[in-house]
């Protein structure tokens, strides 16, 4: 485990609590950031209000998206007193990797587009705090920068739709050093998410007065995110969705490039699990026989997701799926999930009900957009701030004490 992030770093790293003598004063934009919501709450001023939108919607009703939140509050914690948990750790061993907490970044595409190169700020972050970070196929800066900020960085992919392409994409990430291959399942055709529309947010992006009247209107972001960006890096591109260079962002061919993978089936996973020689993890994953055949196809680990809410309005959210795939699966198989986790406390509720890890997405979007790379550890600090608080206080001292006997239904 790295000793750049120690035990006491992730406490000095949250405002809540007591800082060491001669600790890193925190900025001053991020002083009045005590949880994951409050970055989103500042992300909201200050990011325009379609890029906002596309980070924050899910789709349709946004019926999955409130219900990921909702399953968190179905379950109530049972304490223990007097457990001696002056030494608690969050340290976890994942994919034969140790980690210096339980929780990591999930991929969230166009990053760079709501916080200047976004992909590498949370590389950047996550290596220092020794987490994982996983880097979306709709990126928009090289995987191969990305691998080179964070060898440890761990890659996803929205499979091409030809064995062709899917060859030569394998072939790319293997050759830009990475050494997990996340393969995501749930896409067969995009979600139906009408907020972006509403919101004037297109893929591609479509250059109007209303948007430019956004960036006039958002000076942070437009200076500091967008004009820099432009005039450091050229126009962005949809980087690494295949085995070459994607269309620019405004380019009408991103949805060719992008189409319909409702063809796709057992037999591609089986062909990738055959081709890539290093972790394989699926993503996307919510019913327990899926999780099985993706296990029993040489996947390495699960992750549990509903995408965040932007694919099927009315999916069943993965806490709620959790204890029947973790019962399916066994204790020792590498599952975790993803999708509505805001506080240290989700974490651990996911890890007794089974899980063995977690993914957050956008509120660590959220922290880069305001303040860069600082503000990605300081999110890491409050999740682990967090969790180590509530180890405690439910009287467990290592992650591998947390299961389902510590916990009763909300309602009972």
């Amino acid at each position: 485990m790295h000793d750049s992030f120690r035990l006491e770093d992730f406490a000095a790293a949250s405002s809540t609590a007591p800082r060491q003598a001669g600790a890193k004063k925190l900025p001053r934009r991020l002083r009045g950031v005590l949880s994951l919501d409050d970055f989103e709450d500042a992300a909201k001023r200050f990011l325009p209000h379609p890029i906002f939108a596309y980070v924050s919607g899910g789709c349709e009703t946004n019926r999955s998206l409130r219900a990921n939140r909702e399953a968190f509050e179905r379950h109530a914690w049972v304490t223990r007193v007097l457990r001696d948990t002056s030494k608690r750790s969050l340290g976890t061993t994942l994919l034969g990797r140790d980690y210096a907490a339980p929780f990591g970044i999930a991929p969230m595409g166009i990053s760079a587009l709501s916080a200047y190169q976004g992909d590498l700020v949370q590389a950047r972050a996550a290596r220092a705090a020794n987490v994982p970070m996983i880097l979306s196929g709709t990126s928009l800066i090289p995987m191969e920068k990305v691998a080179h900020a964070n060898p440890d960085a761990w890659f996803q992919a929205y499979v091409p739709g030809e064995t062709e392409r899917i060859h030569k994409l394998l072939d790319r990430v293997e050759q830009a050093g990475f050494g997990t291959l996340v393969v995501t399942v749930d896409t067969p055709v995009s979600g139906n998410r009408e907020n972006n529309i509403r919101t004037g947010f297109s893929t591609p992006l479509r250059p109007s007065a209303a948007l430019a009247w956004q960036g006039l209107t958002h000076p942070g972001w437009l200076f500091g995110t967008a004009l820099k960006t432009l005039l450091r890096h050229g126009m962005p591109h949809f980087e690494n969705s295949q085995a070459t260079r994607g269309a620019p962002i405004l380019s009408a061919s991103v949805l060719r490039d992008f189409g319909a993978r409702d063809h796709l089936s057992w037999e591609h996973l089986a062909l990738i699990r055959r081709r890539w020689q290093g972790r394989l993890v699926v993503k996307g994953v919510l019913h327990a026989a899926d999780a099985v055949m993706a296990r029993d196809h040489g996947a390495d680990g699960v992750i549990l997701s509903n995408h965040g809410g932007r694919q099927l309005d009315g999916s069943v959210s993965p806490l709620a799926a959790l204890p029947a795939a973790s019962n399916a699966l066994g204790p020792d198989y590498p599952l975790m999930i993803d999708s509505g986790f805001r506080r240290g406390n989700d974490v651990l509720l996911a890890l007794a009900l089974g899980a063995k890890f977690v993914f957050v997405g956008r509120p660590f979007n959220y922290a880069a957009s305001i303040a860069g790379e600082e503000g990605v550890r300081h999110a890491i600090g409050i999740l682990a701030s967090e969790a180590l608080r509530n180890m405690a206080l439910i009287g467990v001292k290592r992650i591998g004490e947390l299961d389902a006997s510590r916990l009763m239904r909300a309602d009972t």
